[in-house]
């Protein structure tokens, strides 16, 4: 299934039957801490030793 389809059945679910203020109060809370470390990682101030390095690809044998 398409991904805007999915997203638009899940927003009229949602208005069919709204979520709980605790799961409400939940998904703000993911959302902000979310857009706080994206925001952290992109002013600079992420710590050198939680970012990830890319490994060279290994090549098959045989």
């Amino acid at each position: 299934m398409d991904v805007f389809a999915r997203l638009v059945m899940r927003m009229a679910y949602w208005v069919k039957h709204p979520p709980s203020r605790t799961q409400l109060y939940i998904a703000a809370a993911v959302i902000v801490l979310a857009a706080a470390i994206m925001s952290i990682e992109w002013l600079g101030y992420w710590p050198e030793w939680m970012k990830v390095e890319r490994l060279p690809r290994q090549t098959k044998l045989g």
